[in-house]
């Protein structure tokens, strides 16, 4: 060919070629075959025909095979192809050595273990070739197992395995070595077993594994793609954790082995390029091992006498054909039929992933499709013997499931018939169930499985079903056929008697429906009020059945208990186990509890969340507790013993050494370095870091309860008589005494600052007095007698005070004026222990009766913010920006005065003012001002603020209030009772002569509305969506509301509150309800849309303004007494909010924030009013409990408790 091609020189043809001179020569001396890629390249650069020479290779190739393999003594193959190892073939299994040591020591650890792995990482020959040898050759009889069983689980795992899930007795009797169960192929449970409680009750008894007493050890070995799966069974979850191993890729190192060392145990070699070049192939094939062992197979059935060869494995279609080349060589010799036979036998073994990836599935040959028997015996012993099905006794299966992905026919054959071979193989499951239960009809296919089956298979060959599958289908679809029948003859005989029977049955049903309302009207009503009269007595009861009320109805009066309950201080309860809790602490940052119980053990609590984060004991019952100042230490006093302990770790620190008896009260210093201990006989204070006492305090009989001041040298503690003594640590030198016979103290506590302190005496008053003097300030008086604890809000303002009947009195310490009273729900009982938080929102409180300590929010007591305007003016009107960070105000002052201001509403800073009684646009000028409101406030379509009063010379103005800049001006005449649209596109304004007037901003064009009334306008106010506007008139015969268009100024309905002193008006934000209040409290609301009267009410006082929460339910009255938060929907007050007479009142778009203008200023408050589902879910987190079985039945009476609470997992 070279002499053809011109006698080209080895140089110029290797330059051609891309192989070397010596490769070439050697191709051209015949002394060994060449690989494919030299021939091709040799005959491309001679010019030679490509596809001639490839036939001539393989044809050479395919003889040479033939004649080596001629010489062949019968030796066994040392590769298994696409077959797995088995036990007896561990001399040829090699590469998984560190694999197989990992798994033996996994078993040995646990009991319960499993190796995952992708198809084709070799787990079922690693179970037999490599675990099973090691166990069976384990020296000493507590490392060899009793027994080794290994299993697949098949379609019903559980009734075939469950025998051999039992312990094996070892051969000596002695049955104290474990029996190993290995479980391959375990992804069968999901793929083959269709029965969930089968699937359940299989994996239950391998986990019975884990127990000791079982004498069993289980290992699995799983399909990498089912690790999800694992999961759905959360015991088998739980097992596996951390009991797992994973069957990586092999390394190159072991790639080598496995391909070398087989081969040299059956005294053969392999060349060395074809160890590199498998090497490589495979170490980027994912689940290549399967395609490497039939690719050793098929290159040592072509085998050069004892030589493997790169060029016999080249010829058997290398990695990723060799399977393929196999399987359609077997498959070519088929005839027509066979092929036929042949697509319907391999389809039936193959299981469709669904979400995964297809699966093998063994298959009984009686299973197999019913065609010519010889066709199927043929094709499948065809196949075995080129071992791609494995035969195991009556069973046959795919040899490896790289079988589906490496033979491209079996692939387009599962791809074209996916859908088909799912339903087939429901049909084939559904039949066999028919089968087993004796042919009953109730097993036959229904519905949507029927229409599927006989959708696929109606039409079906004779060889596609077994004659099983047929008489089911034949059976499913008789049985539709004479249900059918059936149904239209029973039809026609009950058409005419069902009309009549619907008729009765209807009113029947009404009746007992109507009947059904009623009843749970009236139960929902009368537990609304059981729910009120226990609030106070037994708040958590009282919560639970206005749960149980509006749930059972949701009447007006059960939202009105339901409310109540939400508006309980009780956040939570922490239950911290079965004693009481005898001492509790707070840290100072208000995030960390701990609690001593009766017990010894000391619980420490992630306050926030509820969550008991960890807990310890410190020896002795009872006892006291304290944080230091940083809230990490600390101290637990239990005896005559105080132990320091690490509260984020629950590790002791130190021990403070015993003392001459218990000790009764404990407070850390400020500072942290020092503990002071109320002992029997003194106060002694400690020193933490070397636990030596650094001072006696004596002089007080038998102290019960001792604090520091804020100075960490004063201290202060109660004797038993009732006496208060106030020491100064650094000297130990008593400051102040007060004697037990006048006092009668029974608790006292210092302010944040430490210049006061207060005590509570056993008649119920609580006294504050000069920590320096002990001079007497104030006394305040109607407290609880017998008290245990006082204690100062955080900024010092606020006292609480707890009673014997679970109440606190919140008083104001500057002023002695009693805030609120709180109930706690601590029933019956004292409270002897009270925190409050670093916020002073946060209040935590228990006895030494209870093993719950409840945490409670407390009401605000002061506004968010303050916008506070200067002395001598009031605020008359005010609104919110459309951003809800800017309030605008509108300001009286001297007579003749007023402004225009621009707040942020986070900040309380004022942002601009414009003087409404001289023209911006120059000094001076002043202006008189004649109307009740000088201004009305409104905004622009892009936000900005704008205000309309009257200007020079009697016109009307809009001016920007950040800027001054005037926007328009108009002779009008009269600016009164101005009021912008909600678009700010609008301006409405009572003229001259009382004329409701229209001006448009944005054409300048102003017309006059007719109002229907005959007198004055007194308010004026628009909808929401800016296209209705509320005129209320004062009339001869009571004031009347008109709703006008204000597009075309036509009325469209009327409203008549029936009172002559209506002066505020509100719509709600979606302009469907209308609410007008008098001067006298009267308030009415009405649907808007119709002018029906919804509902009415009085308020507290006269009202002087109204507006409407962002809910549309919540209603803010602002009187002369306050403001109260009214509910519409059951027309009862949620709640107040105490200040002085009220200007204007009006809520910002965040829903939250209500702005109140009082005097010459705005405080702008945070409202959280829940709805009823947030109500229920507060009470219910609040109180975490149900109904006893005793309130069930004092209670609900026939009522199900399944409509209450339900307590958390917390």
């Amino acid at each position: 060919m070279r002499a053809e091609a011109g006698g080209i020189t080895y140089r110029s043809l290797a330059r051609r070629a891309g192989f070397s001179v010596t490769t070439l020569s050697q191709a051209a001396a015949g002394e060994r075959l060449p690989t494919l890629a030299v021939t091709l390249a040799y005959v491309g650069a001679c010019g030679g025909d490509l596809t001639e020479w490839e036939a001539r290779w393989k044809e050479t190739v395919t003889q040479s095979a033939t004649d080596g393999a001629g010489d062949d003594d019968g030796s066994p193959a040392p590769y298994r192809g696409l077959a797995r190892f088995e036990t007896g073939n561990s001399g040829l299994f090699f590469g998984r050595e560190q694999l197989t040591t990992d798994l033996v020591d996994l078993l040995r650890r646990r009991r319960f273990a499993a190796v995952f792995g992708p198809s084709g990482s070799g787990k079922s020959s690693l179970l037999r070739a490599g675990l099973i040898p090691v166990l069976q050759n384990a020296r000493g009889r507590d490392r060899r197992p009793a027994a080794i069983r290994i299993l697949t689980p098949g379609e019903h795992p559980a009734r075939s395995h469950a025998p051999v899930l039992s312990p094996a007795v070892a051969s000596d009797g002695d049955g104290g070595t474990d029996t190993v169960i290995l479980v391959d192929q375990f992804e069968e449970v999901f793929t083959l077993c269709h029965d969930p409680d089968e699937r359940a009750r299989f994996i239950d008894l391998l986990l019975t594994a884990r127990q000791p007493v079982s004498r069993l050890r289980v290992l699995l070995a799983v399909r990498g793609d089912f690790y999800g799966r694992c999961a759905e069974h959360r015991d088998l979850a739980d097992a596996l954790r951390d009991a797992n191993l994973l069957a990586g890729p092999m390394s190159p190192a072991e790639l080598r082995n496995a391909v070398v060392k087989p081969a040299t145990a059956a005294g053969l070699t392999v060349e060395r390029a074809l160890t590199a070049r498998l090497v490589e192939e495979v170490a980027d094939a994912p689940g290549g091992l399967p395609l490497l062992s039939h690719a050793l197979l098929e290159t040592w059935r072509r085998r050069r006498g004892k030589t493997l060869t790169l060029t016999g494995y080249e010829a058997a279609g290398c990695l990723d054909g060799a399977i393929a080349k196999t399987a359609e060589d077997v498959y070519g010799r088929f005839t027509p039929a066979q092929a036929v036979a042949a697509r319907r036998v391999l389809l039936r073994m193959v299981v469709p992933g669904d979400g995964t990836a297809d699966t093998r599935r063994p298959v009984h040959r009686a299973g197999l499709p019913d065609t010519d028997q010889n066709d199927s015996a043929g094709v499948v012993e065809a196949l075995a013997k080129a071992r791609l099905l494995t035969l195991d006794g009556d069973t046959v299966e795919l040899a490896h499931e790289s079988l589906i992905t490496a033979w491209p026919r079996l692939s387009g054959w599962i791809e074209e018939d996916r859908e088909r071979l799912r339903v087939l193989r429901n049909l084939t499951e559904g039949a066999h169930t028919w089968q087993d239960l004796a042919r009953e009809k109730d097993a036959l296919f229904r519905g949507s499985r029927l229409a599927s089956a006989r959708e696929h298979f109606d039409d079906a060959e004779r060889g596609e079903l077994t004659d099983l599958e047929r008489a089911f289908l034949k059976a499913g679809r008789d049985h539709q056929q004479k249900g059918r029948r059936r149904y239209r003859w029973v039809l026609t005989a009950v058409t005419g008697a069902l009309c009549l029977a619907l008729v009765a049955a209807g009113l029947a049903i009404a009746q007992r429906q109507s009947a059904i309302t009623a009843q749970r009207l009236a139960e929902s009503r009368q537990l609304a009020a059981q729910s009120g009269a226990l609030l106070r007595s037994d708040p958590d009861l009282a919560a639970l059945l206005a749960v149980h009320a509006y749930r059972t109805s949701p009447t007006r009066e059960a939202g009105a208990a339901l409310y109540a309950a939400a508006a309980l201080p009780l956040r939570r309860r922490l239950v911290t186990g079965t004693e009481p809790v005898m001492s509790m602490a707070l840290s100072p940052d208000g995030r960390t509890l701990a609690t001593h119980g009766k017990d010894g053990r000391t619980g420490i609590w992630d306050l926030p969340e509820g969550r008991l984060r960890h807990s310890f004991t410190a020896h002795g019952s009872g006892g006291v507790a304290a944080f230091g100042p940083g809230g990490r230490v600390l101290a637990v006093a239990t005896g005559d013993t105080i132990g320091v302990w690490d509260a984020t770790t629950g590790t002791r620190i130190s021990t403070l050494p015993a003392a001459d008896g218990a000790v009764i009260g404990m407070a850390f210093s400020p500072d942290g370095h020092t503990v002071a201990a109320a002992y029997p006989s003194a106060v002694r204070v400690w020193d933490v870091a070397t636990g030596r006492v650094r001072h006696h305090l004596t002089g007080l009989d038998a102290p019960q309860a001792v604090v520091f001041a804020a100075d960490g040298r004063t201290v202060a503690a109660v004797g038993h008589n009732g006496s208060v003594r106030v020491w100064d640590t650094g000297s130990g030198r008593t400051r102040t005494v007060r004697d037990g016979r006048s006092e009668g103290t029974t608790a006292v506590a210092f302010s944040p600052d430490g210049r006061t302190y207060a005590t509570v005496r056993a008649d119920g008053s609580t006294r504050l007095r000069e920590v320096i003097t002990g001079t007497l300030l104030r006394t305040i008086r109607g407290g609880f007698e017998n008290s245990r604890t006082v204690v100062f809000s955080p900024d010092g303002r606020i006292l609480a005070v707890p009673d014997s009947g679970g109440t606190v009195r919140r008083w104001d310490a500057a002023t002695g004026t009693e805030l609120s009273t709180l109930t706690t729900g601590h029933r019956g009982r004292g409270i002897t222990h009270v925190a409050l938080g670093p916020d002073g929102r946060t209040m935590v409180t228990g006895n030494n009766l209870d093993p719950a300590v409840r945490v409670h929010d407390l009401p605000a007591d002061r506004p968010r913010t303050t916008l506070a305007g200067r002395p001598g003016t009031s605020v008359t009107d005010l609104a919110f920006g459309p951003d809800a960070r800017t309030v605008s105000t509108v300001g009286q002052g001297p007579p003749g005065r007023a402004a225009v201001q621009l707040w942020d509403a986070r900040t309380g800073d004022r942002r601009a003012t414009l003087p409404l009684d001289r023209n911006p646009a120059r000094r001076g000028g002043d202006l008189p001002i004649t109307v009740l409101r000088p201004a009305a406030l409104g905004f622009a379509p892009n936000k900005d603020v704008l205000v309309a009063r009257v200007g020079e010379n009697g016109k009307a103005e809009i001016r920007d209030v950040g800027t001054g800049r005037l926007r328009q001006s108009r002779a009008v005449g009269s600016l009164d009772k101005p009021v912008f649209s909600p678009d700010g596109r609008l301006l409405a304004f009572v003229g001259n002569g009382g004329a409701l007037r229209m001006w448009h901003l944005s054409t300048g064009a102003l017309r006059t509305l007719r109002t229907g009334g005959t007198q004055s306008v007194r308010t004026v106010l628009f909808a929401p969506d800016s296209r209705t506007l509320a005129v209320l008139t004062v009339e001869a015969d009571g004031d009347r509301i008109t709703l006008l268009d204000a597009a075309t100024g036509r009325a469209q309905r009327t409203v008549e509150p029936s009172v002559r002193t209506s002066l505020s008006l509100a719509f709600s934000p979606d302009g469907r309800t209308l609410a007008a209040a008098s001067s006298g409290g009267s308030v009415k609301t009405w649907d808007a849309r119709t002018g029906g009267l919804q509902d009415s009410f009085r308020a507290d006082g006269e009202v002087r303004s109204l507006a409407f929460g962002s809910d549309g339910r919540t209603l803010a009255l602002g009187t002369t007494t306050g403001v109260g938060l009214w509910d519409l929907t059951t027309a009862q007050k949620r709640a107040a909010v105490p200040t002085r007479p009220v200007a204007a009142v009006a809520f910002g778009p965040d829903g939250y924030t209500l702005a109140i203008a009082t005097g010459n200023s705005v405080a702008l408050w945070n409202i959280d009013l829940p709805d009823p589902v947030r109500a229920m879910r507060i009470v219910c987190e609040a109180v975490d409990r149900t109904l006893t079985s005793q309130e069930q039945a004092r209670y609900l009476h026939d009522q199900s408790a399944r409509v209450g609470c339900r307590p958390s997992a917390r």
